[in-house]
């Protein structure tokens, strides 16, 4: 084991302190001196220029012409008037006559055209029917009729259709007696016969018949 001496001890420590205050004289003198001059450094103004860009000087150009000088127009100048009166004269009148000039003859008129004939309609062609008795039944005389002697003429009105058939009668003149009439018409329903055409197409149309009852 071993022990240090006291002088040692004590140089150690005068060292240590003098390291101790250097270091604090220093730091001093950073803080007061280096600090202000950075704060006066800052606080300068700062100046700023504006560098313009330098163009190229431009080409040589030729001079431009001189301008042209027109010449003005001369000054018109109007010409005098100069009114002229012409002298007038009236007409002589050479030879006097009673006698009316003609007249002029107009041209003569241009022919006008006859107009173009118009067609008139063509009136439908109507063939009446064809009525024959002979083509007709003979009807039974009537027995009431025949034990009373009654005889006459009658006259029956009738419509023919297309297919020749009778549609319907009646009585346009009678013979004196109702079963007389009434039996011809019964008779007439009969019978057939040829229709009317208009223009040859069959049609409807009324006819008329008289059939004579006796007693033979």
């Amino acid at each position: 084991m071993s022990y240090a001496e006291p002088h040692d001890s004590g140089k150690r420590l005068t060292g240590l302190v003098i390291v101790v205050v250097f270091h604090v004289i220093l730091g001093y003198a950073l803080v007061e001196g280096l600090a202000r001059r950075i704060i006066e450094v800052v606080r300068q103004p700062l100046e700023t220029k504006i560098v313009e860009e330098v163009k190229p000087p431009p080409p040589d150009k030729p001079p431009p012409p001189p301008p042209k000088l027109a010449i003005p127009p001369p000054p018109y100048i109007p010409p005098p008037e100069v009114n002229v009166q012409a002298s007038v004269t009236a007409p002589t009148i050479t030879a006097v006559t009673a006698v009316k000039p003609p007249e002029p003859v107009p041209p003569p008129a241009a022919p006008v055209a006859p107009p173009a004939p118009v067609e008139k309609p063509r009136p439908p062609v109507k063939v009446a029917a064809v009525v024959d008795a002979r083509a007709c039944e003979k009807p039974p005389y009537p027995a009431a009729a025949l034990r009373a002697n009654e005889t006459g003429v009658v006259q029956l009105n009738f419509l023919i259709d297309v297919d020749g058939s009778v549609l319907e009668s009646n009585v346009a003149r009678s013979s004196g007696s109702r079963r007389l009439d009434e039996a011809a018409r019964q008779g007439l329903s009969l019978c057939k016969f040829k229709p009317g055409t208009t223009d040859g197409k069959p049609e409807k149309s009324w006819a008329r018949i008289e059939y004579q009852w006796k007693i033979e």
